[in-house]
C-alpha cells in the first residue's frame, strides 16, 4: 500500500459523520447559545481592527490587526485558490454552498474559540506568554483534561506542514510559467523550487512571531486586493452567466448531480473539508494567532476573529468558485490535475494575461501562508518538548517544505485532512465545555464599552 493510499485512507476516516456533526452542529450551537453576539457587534468589530483601540496597555506581542492579518496569511492563500477547486472537483458546485454554511457558523465558532484564546493565555518552558487551544484545555479545564492538549499538539505539529502549499505553489509555477517556456517539471526542477521556498521561509520564521506579524500585516492586503480585482474583471467580462451558476451552487447542494455523482452527504462532506483548511474554524491554528493579540479584552479579540470567514471563504472562495464555474473548466478537468491547475486554466481562458496576475498572487498567498503555519506548529512542538528546543521543528518544517513539492497531491491533502480533523476535537470539545465563561465576560465588556 502507497503512502498515498493510506493518507487519503486516514482522511476520508477522520471526516466522517461525528467531526462533521461537531463542526456544524457545535457552530450551530454557538451561534444560537450567543444569540447571533458576534454579527449584533460586526460595526464594533471593524472599529477595532481599524484601530481604535490599539493604545490600550495589554499583554501579547502584536497588534489586532496583525493578528488577524497572521491568521488571514494562513487562510487567505491555497485554501482559497486550489482548495476551492479540489471542493468543486470532489464534491461538484453544490459544495460551495457547504463551504458557506461552515464558514457562516465558523464566525460564531471563531468568535468564541479566539475569545478564549486570550482569556486563558498561559506561559511556555521559557516563560513566555502564550495563547491557543492547548493552554485554554490546561489553564482553563484542568489538569485532567491534559491528554487533550497533547492530542492537539500532536496532531497540530503535522496538520499545518507546509507541504500543502509548497506542492500547488511549486504545480502553479510550472502550469504558470515554467512549461510554456519550455521547461519540462522534472523533479531537479520540482525540488529547486522547494529550496528556494524553504530559504525564504526560514528567513522569516526565524523572527519568530512580530516578524511573522508585520510581514503578513503587510503583504495580506496587496494579495487580496489583486486578487479580488481581477476576479471581478473576470465576473464582469463573463456577467451574462454569473446568475445561473450562482443558481447552481445553491441546486447542487441539494440535488447531489455532482461530479462524483454521489449524495448529498459526499457534497456536504467536501465542502465542509475545505471550508476548514480556507477558514479553520473550529480547528485551532487561528486561536494561536489570535491569543498572541496585545490586549487584556478577550471579548475584542473575539470579535476581530469573527470577520477571518466572512473575508476568507464568503468573498474571497466565492469569487474563486464562479471564476472556474463560469469558464466550464471545472466539467472539462476533474481527473488527473492538481486543484491549482483548474483555476490557472478559469484564469487564462476569461482574462488577457489572467494566468500571470494569478502568478503574482499564488506566490505571495503560499508564502505568506508559510509563514504563519511555521509559527502554528513551532508552538504545538515547544507546548510538548519546551519552547527553547523549536530549532528542532524549525528544521522539520524547512524539509517539509521541499517534500511537499516533489510528493503527489493526494498525499499532502489526506495527510493535512486527517490531522485537522482530530486538532478539532480538543478545539471544539473545550469551547464548548467553557463557552458560559465566553458569554459571561461578553456581558460585562458590551455592559461597560462605549461602541
Amino acid at each position: 500500500m502507497t503512502l498515498e493510499i493510506i493518507f487519503k485512507a486516514f482522511g476520508n476516516f477522520m471526516w466522517g459523520s461525528p467531526l462533521l456533526i461537531l463542526l456544524m452542529g457545535g457552530g450551530l450551537f454557538f451561534l444560537l447559545y450567543s444569540r447571533f453576539l458576534p454579527f449584533r457587534y460586526f460595526r464594533h468589530a471593524i472599529q477595532i481592527l481599524r484601530g481604535k483601540y490599539d493604545g490600550e496597555k495589554g499583554e501579547g506581542d502584536i497588534n489586532h490587526y496583525q493578528a488577524l492579518s497572521t491568521a488571514l496569511a494562513a487562510t487567505v492563500g491555497m485554501g482559497n485558490i486550489s482548495g476551492v477547486a479540489v471542493a468543486i472537483t470532489m464534491g461538484g458546485p453544490g459544495a460551495i454552498f457547504w463551504m458557506w454554511v461552515s464558514a457562516f457558523v465558523g464566525m460564531a465558532t471563531k468568535f468564541f474559540t479566539c475569545t478564549l484564546a486570550v482569556m486563558y493565555r498561559g506561559k511556555d518552558s521559557l516563560g513566555q506568554l502564550q495563547g491557543g487551544p492547548m493552554y485554554v484545555i490546561r489553564e482553563g479545564l484542568g489538569k485532567k483534561w491534559q491528554p487533550l492538549a497533547v492530542l492537539f499538539c500532536v496532531a497540530g505539529m503535522f496538520g499545518t506542514i507546509p507541504s500543502f502549499q509548497s506542492n500547488q505553489l511549486t504545480a502553479a509555477l510550472g502550469e504558470g510559467l515554467l512549461i510554456p517556456l519550455g521547461v519540462e517539471m522534472t523533479f531537479a526542477v520540482r525540488i529547486t523550487i522547494g529550496i528556494i521556498l524553504a530559504i525564504i521561509v526560514a528567513m522569516v520564521m526565524l523572527g519568530g512571531i512580530k516578524r511573522i506579524g508585520t510581514v503578513a500585516g503587510s503583504l495580506v492586503p496587496i494579495m487580496v486586493g489583486l486578487y479580488v480585482i481581477a476576479v471581478v474583471a473576470i465576473l464582469v467580462l463573463n456577467y451574462q452567466v454569473v446568475p445561473e451558476n450562482l443558481t447552481l451552487i445553491f441546486t447542487d447542494a441539494f440535488t447531489a448531480d455532482s461530479v462524483l455523482g454521489g449524495a448529498v452527504g459526499a457534497i456536504i462532506i467536501a465542502g465542509a473539508r475545505r471550508a476548514a483548511f480556507s477558514n479553520e474554524a473550529g480547528i485551532g491554528t487561528a486561536p494561536m494567532a489570535h491569543g498572541a493579540a496585545k490586549t487584556n479584552e478577550p471579548i475584542r479579540e473575539g470579535l476581530v476573529a469573527m470577520l477571518g470567514p466572512a473575508i476568507d471563504t464568503i468573498v474571497v472562495c466565492t469569487m474563486t468558485a464562479l471564476a472556474i464555474l463560469i469558464t466550464g473548466i471545472w466539467q472539462e478537468h476533474t481527473e488527473g490535475v492538481s486543484g491549482v491547475t483548474l483555476t490557472i486554466k478559469a484564469f487564462d481562458d476569461s482574462l488577457y494575461g489572467g494566468r500571470f496576475i494569478l502568478m503574482i498572487a499564488l506566490v505571495t498567498f503560499a508564502i505568506t501562508s508559510l509563514f504563519s503555519y511555521s509559527y502554528y506548529g513551532g508552538k504545538c512542538f515547544s507546548y510538548l518538548f519546551g519552547a527553547e528546543y523549536i530549532r528542532y521543528y524549525q528544521y522539520f518544517y524547512i524539509g517539509m517544505v521541499v517534500w511537499g513539492s516533489v510528493t503527489s497531491l493526494g498525499a499532502v491533502i489526506g495527510l493535512i485532512d486527517g490531522m485537522y480533523a482530530l486538532m478539532a476535537f480538543p478545539t471544539m470539545i473545550s469551547a464548548l465545555l467553557l463557552s458560559p465563561k465566553v458569554i459571561a465576560a461578553a456581558k460585562v465588556y458590551f455592559k461597560k464599552v462605549d461602541i
